[in-house]
């Protein structure tokens, strides 16, 4: 995407809003000012996609208004990022089922762009979409530019590789994560807060939005997870303010910024998850690209000593 001009350090909530504005507008046919009113509200594209209410059969959070959503978005955000920058790269990941309306998320993440990203509507015009060609590479194909045929990849589920000796966490967006009604501080952050929130997550995702939902024995693992403790972490609190359209309010939604650090030969349970959830993020409004980390695999001092003995 190519800019005009200043944006904030921070794009993942004006980008979703602007994109959740174009969807509407481009697939809504009543017009009504509530979905949940809609006859059209569980069949929907937009309400699918942005408002993502449970099925009337779900087993699972019933009680709740909406599933978790089937895609994140991967913003720039970085507090040294250059706000002048005139090209803007956004990531953008579906999960399951959500690939199928993939036409009508480019074509709104195009209008949202001539409407005006952010407060002051500053105009993105969108320039091309690549699409990773499998897990394994680095290499991007080009499946889209305005005025051309999208030609889009089947989509691909990340295989695990091999359990490493130790890993290092690298959380680049703010990770927003609750325990006891409180946030999750850099000083009392465990490795279960971060895991129990991230296997949840990955369940639920599997059970709204594909045909092959995840079962695991979780209060198991939860359980084991309370006992893993990190080798090294340096965190710290991130603070940042959205403005919400929908609720015409502030929003507090900083969270931990840095690196966490495992070395223990107990990994193998885990590692499916975290490896997983780089694409799925983890903690709250992961929508909107909050709970991003990348994942860093060595093998750990105690296995190179025993190699070099």
């Amino acid at each position: 995407m190519e800019a005009s001009r200043q944006f904030p350090k921070y794009l993942g909530s004006a980008v979703r809003g602007a994109f959740g504005h174009a969807l509407k507008k481009a697939v809504c046919v009543t017009r009504l000012e509530r979905c949940e009113a809609c006859l059209l509200y569980r069949s929907c594209p937009y309400s699918y996609i942005f408002e993502t209410p449970p099925p009337l059969t779900a087993r699972k959070m019933r009680l709740y208004t909406a599933a978790p959503h089937p895609y994140v978005f991967e913003a720039p955000f970085s507090r040294d990022a250059d706000p002048d920058a005139e090209n803007l790269h956004i990531g953008f990941t579906l999960f399951g089922r959500g690939n199928q309306f993939l036409p009508y998320v480019l074509y709104a993440l195009e209008e949202a762009g001539k409407r005006g990203i952010g407060g002051k509507r500053i105009p993105v015009l969108l320039d091309v979409v690549e699409q990773r060609v499998d897990w394994m590479s680095q290499d991007w194909k080009v499946i889209y530019q305005p005025g051309e045929t999208m030609e889009p990849l089947p989509p691909f589920i990340p295989l695990i590789p091999p359990v490493p000796d130790s890993v290092t966490l690298h959380f680049e967006t703010p990770l927003r994560l609750r325990r006891d009604e409180h946030n999750v501080a850099p000083d009392g952050f465990q490795f279960a807060d971060l895991f129990v929130t991230l296997m949840r997550r990955i369940s639920m995702l599997t059970y709204f939005h594909t045909d092959c939902a995840h079962e695991t024995e979780f209060s198991q693992l939860a359980a084991r997870a309370r006992e893993i403790a990190f080798a090294d972490q340096n965190l710290q609190w991130y603070d940042w303010t959205r403005y919400s359209s929908r609720q015409k309010t502030t929003l507090q939604m900083g969270g931990l910024i840095g690196s966490v650090h495992l070395d223990t030969p107990d990994l193998e349970s885990f590692w499916p998850y975290l490896w997983l959830g780089q694409w799925t993020h983890v903690g709250k409004a992961t929508s909107m690209g909050l709970g991003r980390y990348r994942i860093e695999a060595a093998a750990s001092l105690r296995a190179r000593t025993a190699r070099g003995a």
